[in-house]
């Protein structure tokens, strides 16, 4: 299998946009972990894409804004709430880089039950804020109604300075251009575009969470080998992809 190198605009440019976004005021929370441990967590036809023997798990917790169908506009209101999201690297059999979302934590009803239903990604409908001041950026997230006893998770950064050239691993994490999900039986890639990422260095002041646990992957004791901040990029997703027959 050749596998698509990781370049910072996609290879599969997106001729006709089934949806567009825009992520916004993101921060990359990654640990790294053994590919193993984390395989059979993935889509048939796809495993745990590495970098130097190792695979991450992600925390991303950022703005959403503007979803819509089709090439647009979002909406303005619908379309714009907070979103954290828990996730893995994955290649599939084609050497597609991609991304496998555990979870999804989002703030607004209607795009949870539109991701849930129309693409079969796990979202949950979540009480979640965004507090950025100056430098200074909190994120919290409930799951489920503000007095409620699910998962919850609590990310505070302090941004830094634009990053000029980025490491291998920081390429790795973030330029990634589609999505694998189980959709009716059969394993999906979701192809996706966007501008390269403005990256820039940030600090952890803070992190309580409980999400990546309730994805079913092991409780992170150690620090974040990596911590980056972007202001965001506007996205265009594709037409999805069959990897796999169908279950029957």
């Amino acid at each position: 299998m050749k596998m698509e190198p990781v370049t910072l605009s996609t290879p599969r440019p997106v001729r006709r946009p089934t949806l567009v976004q825009g992520w916004h005021q993101l921060t990359f929370l990654h640990w790294p972990v053994e590919p193993e441990r984390v395989a059979g967590l993935l889509p048939s036809g796809t495993r745990p894409d590495t970098l130097d023997g190792l695979t991450y798990v992600g925390l991303v917790p950022f703005l959403m804004r503007g979803v819509g169908l089709g090439p647009g506009p979002g909406l303005p209101y619908l379309g714009t709430f907070c979103e954290t999201n828990v996730r893995l690297y994955s290649v599939d059999e084609q050497g597609r880089r991609g991304v496998v979302f555990r979870s999804l934590d989002a703030a607004r009803l209607l795009p949870v039950l539109m991701g849930r239903l129309g693409v079969r990604l796990p979202y949950t409908w979540s009480s979640m804020r965004l507090r950025h001041d100056s430098n200074r950026i909190t994120y919290t997230c409930r799951r489920g109604s503000p007095a409620g006893r699910g998962p919850t998770s609590r990310v505070v950064v302090r941004t830094g300075a634009r990053i000029a050239e980025p490491t291998p691993l920081e390429r790795f994490l973030t330029a990634r251009w589609g999505l694998h999900v189980t959709w009716h039986g059969r394993t999906v890639h979701l192809p996706n575009e966007h501008a390269p990422w403005p990256l820039h260095r940030a600090e952890l002041l803070d992190l309580d969470d409980d999400l990546i646990p309730a994805a079913g992957l092991p409780r992170m004791a150690d620090p974040p080998v990596s911590v980056l901040y972007s202001p965001g990029v506007s996205v265009r997703f594709g037409t999805p992809s069959a990897l796999t027959p169908r279950r029957r």
